[in-house]
């Protein structure tokens, strides 16, 4: 029983932290595109109260699925888990990267554009793509 609650937890907050790793490159995006400072701000304050929910939601995410993995002993020495590992490091350093742009818009020194920002945007789609699929065929 232990099991399928940790495995909910999981999901569950796996499913809310990427939501907010969905959504705060969409703020960056227009954040980029606006010349009217009144939006900027108002566009600074959503993304510093969405940043600090996702980076909330982050820890459980990561603390459910060692806990899982430790304690069942899920995964620990096949190639797939070690893959699925790796791309989660990749999801924390994508999230460390918001938390970096985030500065940069807070001290007025973004330099990229709204383009640029929408290609970000599309790299934890593939992040999770690929961490399903591992989970769920565990093709090594």
């Amino acid at each position: 029983m232990l099991y399928l609650w940790l495995k909910t937890l999981h999901i569950v907050f796996v499913t809310s932290w990427f939501a907010g790793l969905f959504y705060l490159p969409r703020i960056y995006v227009n954040m980029a595109q606006t010349s009217n400072p009144d939006a900027y701000q108002a566009m600074l304050g959503m993304a510093a109260r969405l940043l600090r929910f996702t980076n909330k939601l982050a820890i459980p995410a990561v603390i459910f699925g060692l806990w899982m993995m430790i304690q069942f002993k899920i995964g620990l020495t096949d190639g797939w888990m070690h893959a699925k590992l790796l791309l989660v490091a990749g999801v924390l350093g994508y999230h460390y990267t918001c938390t970096r742009i985030y500065r940069q818009f807070e001290q007025n020194k973004n330099t990229r554009s709204h383009v640029y920002y929408r290609w970000f945007n599309e790299i934890p789609v593939f992040l999770l793509l690929f961490i399903v699929a591992l989970v769920i065929i565990k093709p090594f």
